[in-house]
């Protein structure tokens, strides 16, 4: 069996596509959370193969296009300091800050380094003593195990020169604040899938019953997505408002209670801001007070003074779901992958770098 060739197999695409057609009664609004559905869609042409009637609408579900301006500020500033090494994921380095990239600080000179794993921040502590050691952590529940067991690790060393900026997010709360918009109109939602490996498909059984609003928890290749449609179209025509979970062969009731517990170890819930959403109660977490003493934001002064975003940049909207990237004036022209003007066009997950890489408008 082939694990990826199945599920691209194009005379079972076309059959979910004739029943979608058949079963599908009304216009359904469908938000994939996660950009990586996005790039999928995007990638396999599926709206062209869908019924006009199905609406997808992109969500918040790219950690770095949802990051703020001040967040990236607090990076650049942190990486500027004297005699350290700036540590984090590759797609961060591009997005705009009030003044100056990542990148374009690591092209002054800058140490900023884009890792594969945050595990590699110990052999880079363990090899600069004399350094400090920054790592950016950033992501919603899928990575942030990942940075829970990097301190431990960290910890059982007795490394004390690398610290933790602290960007981890939530899916459930920007959901809450979404459905909560009254400009946004939602019926149903492609959950994440890798999201949900850690938390398991019963975290968004309140969000389904609150808002009476389907949730298929997806795989990414085009034969999970057309089959988690389907579902959807079929809960729409019964009036049911369930947690489908079509990605099975990796997603669990319960997800991965030892990831949970790492997690639950060293964090705690904060308020935070997602770009184009605003301040969110209880959606990003900290590290617990008793760790502070690793915590950038504890130890280093963090304070910056932000500009305002470009006021041609859509990402906003977009995040929110109330706008495409084809609305945006300068998408494709002032704003490219090489010349982003927001981070929707940065991300390896942002739907205006999905428009441009799969669509034929640019």
């Amino acid at each position: 069996m082939n694990f990826i060739d199945e599920y691209r197999d194009k005379n079972t695409i076309l059959a979910f596509k004739k029943l979608i057609e058949k079963e599908l009664k009304k216009p359904v609004n469908i938000m994939e959370i996660c950009g990586g559905h996005t790039h999928s869609i995007m990638k396999f042409a599926l709206p062209s193969i869908l019924p006009k009637e199905i609406n997808f609408v992109h969500g918040p579900g790219c950690p770095v296009c949802v990051m703020p301006r001040t967040r990236i500020d607090m990076a650049i500033k942190l990486a500027s300091m004297p005699s350290s090494i700036f540590c984090t994921l590759g797609d961060l380095l591009r997005v705009p800050g009030s003044t100056i990239s990542l990148l374009e600080l690591r092209a002054k000179g800058g140490d900023v380094r884009a890792l594969y794993s945050p595990l590699e921040v110990l052999k880079i502590a363990e090899q600069n003593p004399e350094k400090t050691i920054i790592f950016f952590a950033i992501g919603f529940e899928t990575t942030t195990p990942m940075s829970a067991l990097l301190l431990e690790k960290v910890i059982e060393k007795g490394l004390k020169n690398v610290f933790f900026h602290i960007n981890h997010i939530t899916v459930p709360a920007p959901i809450h604040a979404i459905m909560n918009d009254e400009n946004v109109k939602i019926d149903a939602f492609l959950g994440p899938s890798h999201v949900s490996v850690i938390t398991g498909y019963e975290l968004y059984k309140p969000i389904a019953e609150k808002y009476h609003t389907p949730i298929a928890v997806s795989g990414f290749e085009p034969v999970d997505i057309m089959q988690s449609v389907l579902n959807i179209v079929r809960q729409e025509n019964a009036g049911t408002y369930e947690v489908y979970n079509q990605y099975s062969r990796a997603v669990s009731a319960k997800g991965n209670k030892k990831a949970q517990e790492l997690v639950k170890r060293y964090f705690t819930s904060c308020d935070f801001e997602f770009r184009g959403l605003g301040m969110i109660a209880d959606s990003g977490l900290k590290l617990k007070d008793e760790f502070e003493s690793y915590d950038a934001e504890k130890v280093f002064d963090c304070s910056v003074q932000s500009k305002n975003e470009s006021k041609a940049c859509i990402c906003g909207s977009i995040l929110r779901g109330i706008a495409k990237p084809y609305d945006c004036k300068v998408f494709g022209k002032a704003c490219t992958p090489k010349t982003p003007v927001g981070s929707c066009m940065v991300s390896g997950e942002g739907a205006c770098a999905a428009y441009y890489k799969y669509s034929k408008v640019n």
